[in-house]
């Protein structure tokens, strides 16, 4: 009787560890997804914090709900890469679905950063997704009509010889201002002292071995921000999309939010966050000086000033940015820092301060936490390289009631011709050109703008701040032409390019969209803005031809530059 109760206890230990075993196992895959989901991986807390400091308390929140919350309170954020969207359109800004796609595709875009963005003569290059279609079949190839635009003879035109008047820095004195660039770059003597403290004799410093922000400031001279098929270009683009972020801070001034970002090589960029989709136009009653500053507008500024050849806009790409990791987690600006919230979507928002539109009502929220944004290459640091700012003479009254007097006097261009700089030189020209680049863009908000100050009034003029432009598709802003039709005059090299980008084979619209394709954030136009373009060209031209007709063309199409003496040409 004892080895039987014995026996019944042994089957019965037996029974409840078998059924225990199975238990565990059939468990075991919960557990691990369970593990992974708070562990290290996607699922988990995406804010990365520094060593040995405290976490914000709503951080901790945050945190918190994101692993102990239902499923979906803080979705996964490379299962929902959908762009920050302010409108109730399910199609506006990119699709959900081509979002998705996007997602899809991560791992193949970190394969692509290290891929050329804008070759030297605009060929194809990586960064795409397979959603995106290719302009062109590929390098070299006779379809693509951006590379076949930079090979015309028109484009190839070699610049004055330089001297040193005519650079912007010298590179064996000036470099010296770059302390921690160049020694990054590692240029040590042999005792171990720093660039600064080693002799001339000992180190030859070349420019190749700077960093690209840097060879891209050494490339400025009298007559361009960068040469046309200068490397550099390419190379600076692919920074301003790879580079890792160190710190941010709110640019001062500005009635509209935008961001100082230095990155890991010490560049620095200015960063503007996507405010409107693609679809949203200027509402019919929005002044200019009240309408939004859109970053997709000033991507495609740059390009389009690129191929209308005045190379005046300083390089801008568009970049996806994580707003927890590369704005929250690196700023010192804590008046930035006290605007991030979470907003009942479980999305990261901040609003930062500025003169107009930076409150939680005009929140700047990504999904859940990254947003679009564009980046502008900073220009050499006002101590080192001074630029003078200039009123555009012809200003808007940025007034609700008044106008200016170019907009009730015929003859305003009359007294500009006769007033300096305009007077004499190519700056009445240089204007001319701002204000075909600003019709085409539809850009009406150029009430400045700067030179360098080392070149005097011989130089050309920097095409700063584009963020209003392609603001509205559907209308042509006649005013913004108005300069063109009082003063009859363009640069030759500008009329010649312009009747060449309206033959077919050199479309404006088909070699604007080949060229956006380059870019990170590509689509950055809607049809209907390309299109735009074309029929803005034609407006140009149209006015050209009235000017020809009513003054001749010799006293209207002016030589810009003599190639081989560098002379300017003088007003009439």
């Amino acid at each position: 009787m004892i080895m039987f109760r014995k026996f019944r206890v042994l089957l019965l230990t037996v029974f409840l560890v078998a059924c225990t075993v199975h238990i565990m196992i059939d468990l075991l895959p919960k557990l691990e997804k369970t593990s992974g989901a708070d562990g290290g991986g996607d699922g988990g807390c995406q804010c990365t914090h520094h060593g040995g400091a405290e976490s914000p308390s709503w951080a901790k929140q945050e945190q918190q709900q994101r692993v102990g919350s239902a499923a979906g309170a803080w979705p996964d954020k490379h299962a929902l890469r959908i762009l920050q969207d302010f409108s109730s359109e399910p199609n506006s800004n990119h699709s959900t679905l081509q979002s998705r796609e996007k997602s899809a595709g991560a791992e193949r875009r970190k394969a692509d950063e290290h891929k050329p963005l804008i070759g030297a003569a605009g060929e194809a290059s990586g960064g795409r997704t397979a959603t995106r279609p290719r302009a062109g079949p590929g390098r070299g190839a006779s379809a693509s009509r951006l590379a076949a635009l930079f090979e015309h003879p028109l484009y190839k035109i070699a610049p004055p010889p330089l001297t040193e008047q005519d650079t912007l820095f010298n590179v064996n004195t000036d470099i010296r201002f770059y302390p921690k660039a160049t020694e990054e770059q590692g240029w040590h003597g042999e005792d171990g002292n720093t660039r600064d403290e080693v002799s001339a004799r000992e180190v030859e410093v070349t420019s190749e071995l700077y960093p690209n922000w840097l060879r891209f400031h050494v490339g400025i001279n009298r007559y361009e921000l960068y040469a046309r098929h200068n490397p550099v270009l390419e190379a600076l683009l692919q920074d301003l999309l790879t580079q890792k972020i160190t710190s941010v801070a709110m640019k001062s001034g500005g009635t509209q939010l935008k961001l100082i970002m230095t990155f890991h090589n010490y560049g620095q960029a200015l960063f503007k966050p996507m405010k409107q989709t693609r679809e949203q136009q200027t509402p019919p009653d929005f002044f200019y000086f009240s309408d939004f500053e859109r970053h997709n507008a000033e991507v495609a500024a740059f390009h389009l000033d690129r191929i209308l050849d005045f190379r005046r806009v300083p390089p801008v790409a568009g970049r996806l940015v994580n707003m927890t990791r590369e704005i929250r987690d690196v700023t010192r600006d804590k008046k930035l820092w006290k605007t991030f919230f979470i907003s009942p979507a479980n999305n990261v928002c901040f609003y930062g301060e500025c003169s107009y539109y930076c409150s939680t009502e005009h929140a700047l929220c990504g999904k859940p936490d990254e947003m679009e944004g564009s980046l502008a290459a900073f220009l050499p640091d006002l101590s080192l390289a001074k630029r003078k700012t200039w009123r555009n003479p012809w200003r808007r009254s940025y007034h609700k009631r008044k106008k200016a007097e170019w907009e009730v006097d015929p003859d305003y261009c009359d007294e500009v011709k006769q007033t300096p700089p305009y007077d004499r030189g190519t700056r009445l020209l240089d204007v001319m050109d701002m204000t075909i680049f600003d019709f085409l863009m539809g850009n009406m908000d150029r009430h400045h703008y700067e030179t360098f100050e080392k070149f005097g009034n011989d130089t050309f003029i920097i095409h700063l701040d584009n963020g209003r432009g392609f603001g509205k598709h559907y209308h042509d802003e006649m005013s913004i032409l108005v300069p063109l039709s009082q003063c009859c005059r363009v640069k030759k090299s500008t009329f010649l390019r312009l009747q060449l980008l309206a033959k077919e084979e050199y479309r404006l619209s088909a070699v604007m969209e080949e060229s956006l394709l380059r870019d990170r954030l590509s689509p950055l136009l809607i049809r209907p803005h390309l299109e735009a373009l074309d029929r803005r060209l034609g407006l140009v031209l149209r006015a050209l031809a009235t000017c020809v007709e009513k003054e001749g063309y010799g006293n209207v199409v002016e030589e810009d530059v003599d190639v081989r003496s560098g002379a300017h040409a003088a007003h009439r």
